[in-house]
């Protein structure tokens, strides 16, 4: 069964959780492309609704803790993203399929699941069994603007984005 749109946002409120505004692209890409049914959701930082970024390596300053609520944070941003290309509409979304999970870490850090867990647990929290997916978490040297975390996704919709 799904959750209207005014669910979502007063589950948001229940959680103490604000939807940032989605951000313009940090480069020659756009936010989403559709293909037929699925919406491929580029890259999300965890930037929160005020503007701050977590920034740093897991492993070398941050604790999992940190990498956790900067993954939630990707979650925000990913839903916002997914909220503007659905017209607020959340009963078109059918499945989050996969997200794709990008820590920065050390070399020793091997903790990338129980990071990316800050998004999965919000999507599942959401969006109930539409909101399991699969994932992959990785490890990386870097991420653009010195993130900690950046998450991408791949959703199934019912019909067109908007354009």
């Amino acid at each position: 069964m799904s959750k209207p749109t005014a669910s979502i946002d007063s589950l948001l409120d229940a959680m103490g959780l604000t939807l940032p505004a989605p951000a313009a692209p940090l480069g020659a890409y756009v936010p989403y492309v559709q293909t037929g049914n699925l919406l491929l959701i580029s890259g999300q930082g965890p930037v929160s609704a005020s503007g701050v970024a977590i920034k740093g390596c897991l492993g070398d300053g941050l604790e999992i803790d940190d990498g956790h609520r900067a993954a939630q944070i990707c979650g925000l941003n990913i839903v916002a993203r997914l909220k503007d290309a659905l017209e607020g509409d959340f009963d078109r979304l059918r499945q989050i399929i996969r997200l794709n999970g990008f820590v920065n870490s050390t070399a020793d850090f091997t903790h990338q699941p129980a990071v990316i867990n800050g998004a999965s647990d919000l999507l599942f929290e959401l969006f109930g069994a539409r909101g399991v997916h699969s994932r992959t978490a990785v490890g990386v040297s870097a991420l653009p603007m010195g993130w900690a975390v950046e998450i991408d996704a791949i959703v199934e919709i019912e019909g067109d984005a908007k354009t």
